[in-house]
């Protein structure tokens, strides 16, 4: 894994390869689109391999180079999408020599979130290419599926090589100020069932522009700290990434919450702007210490703040990829789990100390009736 000291460089992207205005492209276009992405990263991952006929320009114009692919194969309702891109995979390793450029081939995006298939059907589709990438002697592919936190369960966990989950603390409703702890509590909660599988975050990000979405408020600079918080610490805690998003996407539906779905990139939509000045977008020196600072101030305070709570609705986004578009959908369990959890730690504490004011009185009337 890379190390990342300023915003400049990137562990890796997710990119759709498809023009801003909705059409499909060429292997000059995404040339054109490897030479301004140089600078932020070398790995790319696509949802798709056929969807737009994107597999094979992405592949042959990386052909010859040091860039990597994490290549997406879309799980939807019915496996029409699915078995398309399977096919395109055996057609394209007797074009390519993928195991030059492809780094991880991911089975399905969001495909349980979105309630298209279950986790134990998405794992069998896993155990399928294994056998798959095996017969094309590319065994030595790792496999995962891109799922959103909450449905990343055991079915999954077993079926995969590596855990590729999706956190975005921007649809569960967090201030920026508070994102990166919800985050990476997810993160150490999956840890506890991954049996030691590796983690990754295949999508996390925070929008540009659009409409607040609870107490998430979209802004260049809420973005660029956020970004800034979770690269630097997901590099000190060796976490893996691959961040949302590479470009704007102007052929994004709106048809979401927040009108925020085009609005993820780096990049604006031209394919060309960077949204943020400079070379070095944030030092992850001073990032940290503005962390360590917040974290020792939190700590000191804890005592006296028994009142507040973070915002206990979860929500996750689910990212385009064809004609698909984001979703939100508030999580009532992992709510009302939260709001449980911090109830009980709030009543503990209250009990305990009726209890000792009970003991003190006890111990006061005791040696009252000694003396």
């Amino acid at each position: 894994m890379s190390v990342v000291t300023a915003a400049t460089r990137f562990n890796a992207l997710n990119y759709n390869p498809k023009r801003p205005n909705g059409s499909c492209p060429t292997v000059d276009d995404v040339r054109q689109d490897l030479i301004v992405l140089s600078k932020y990263t070398d790995t790319l991952r696509i949802y798709s391999i056929k969807d737009c006929n994107q597999g094979e320009p992405v592949l042959r114009a990386m052909e010859g180079t040091s860039w990597k692919l994490q290549l997406g194969m879309w799980v939807g309702t019915d496996d029409t999408a699915y078995n398309a891109d399977k096919a395109e995979l055996i057609r394209l390793s007797g074009v390519f020599d993928l195991s030059k450029n492809v780094k991880a081939l991911i089975v399905g995006s969001e495909a349980s979130y979105r309630k298209d298939q279950t986790t134990a059907q998405v794992a069998a589709k896993v155990r399928e290419m294994r056998g798959v990438l095996s017969d094309l002697k590319l065994q030595s592919i790792p496999i995962s599926v891109s799922e959103t936190w909450p449905f990343y369960d055991q079915n999954l966990i077993d079926a995969v090589d590596y855990i590729n989950v999706h956190v975005f603390p921007f649809w569960e409703g967090s201030t920026i100020q508070e994102s990166n702890d919800v985050l990476f509590g997810h993160l150490y909660d999956l840890r506890n069932i991954a049996k030691g599988k590796k983690i990754v975050v295949g999508e996390t990000g925070w929008p540009t522009s659009g409409d607040n979405y609870g107490d998430a408020v979209p802004s260049l600079s809420n973005s660029l700290t956020f970004m800034g918080q979770f690269i630097c610490r997901a590099n000190k805690e060796n976490f893996d990434y691959s961040y949302f998003t590479s470009f704007d996407t102007p052929w994004a539906s709106t048809n979401n919450a927040s009108n925020v779905e085009s609005h993820w990139g780096i990049i604006e939509g031209d394919y060309k702007t960077p949204k943020f000045q400079g070379d070095d977008w944030f030092s992850c020196d001073s990032v940290l210490r503005e962390l360590e600072s917040q974290s020792d101030l939190h700590s000191s305070s804890s005592s006296s703040a028994s009142s507040s709570s973070l915002k206990p609705t979860g929500t996750s986004n689910s990212s385009s990829t064809g004609t698909s578009t984001a979703s939100e959908k508030s999580d009532d369990s992992v709510s009302a789990g939260s709001s449980s959890s911090k109830s009980s730690a709030t009543l503990s504490t209250t009990l305990s100390f009726q209890n000792l004011l009970v003991f003190l009185f006890s111990l006061y009337i005791s040696c009252a009736l000694f003396i």
